[in-house]
């Protein structure tokens, strides 16, 4: 049996600690905001315009490039489980 569902790491801390939860997945919300900081200043500033195949640079994230609909993707997601969960805070 699996369980599923989505909680942040606080919401989520007693039930992995405990073993309910071997682990779960989610994006950190910082780099989130750090991304769509980045790609916002370089829409403003003319240096991309949203357009598939365009690449800019997201600071400390690295070269990221728009996909289909103007979509970026931040890339694969933090696992959260036992040997990290007390790392986090939200």
């Amino acid at each position: 049996m699996a369980l599923t569902g989505l909680g942040t790491p606080n919401q989520m801390r007693q039930y992995v600690k405990d073993g309910t939860v071997k682990n779960f997945a989610l994006w950190k919300p910082a780099d989130l905001g750090y991304l769509a900081a980045y790609a916002g200043a370089a829409l403003a500033s003319g240096q991309i315009t949203g357009a598939e195949g365009e690449k800019f640079k997201a600071g400390k994230l690295g070269e990221y490039t728009i996909g289909a609909k103007s979509t970026i993707v931040l890339g694969p997601p933090t696992v959260f489980d036992a040997s990290n969960i007390d790392q986090f805070n939200f």
